[in-house]
């Protein structure tokens, strides 16, 4: 006797896509899509789910990086600025001082 394992069927990552978009986008009831398209509801909710999931750990990370990004930039500013205040430091005490007194006559 032979037996014959039931194969599961393989879905590329186009139909995954497409049934990922047309659940979230249509007007329709995930059950009702899954039916349309041949496919057990169970998977169609897992699909998008994950999708779900993987978007907004992609959301986040992305977030991450801009902060980290920003943060690195307002490093680098007040740094510029420290060395710019130092600089501004050194020059004040080499300029001379305003000793002499000026004094104004008013002409008759």
């Amino acid at each position: 006797m032979t037996s014959k394992k039931q194969q599961k069927p393989a879905y590329t990552q186009e139909f995954k896509d497409t049934a990922i978009k047309l659940a979230l986008v249509g007007n329709k009831p995930v059950s009702e899509v899954s039916r349309e398209l041949g496919l057990p509801e169970w998977k169609l909710r897992d699909w998008v789910r994950d999708w779900k999931t993987k978007k907004s750990g992609n959301a986040e990370q992305q977030l991450a990086r801009s902060a980290d990004e920003r943060l690195r930039q307002l490093e680098k500013r007040n740094k510029q600025l420290e060395m710019e205040n130092e600089i501004l430091k050194k020059w004040r005490h080499t300029l001379p001082r305003r000793c002499c007194k000026v004094s104004f006559q008013p002409t008759a």
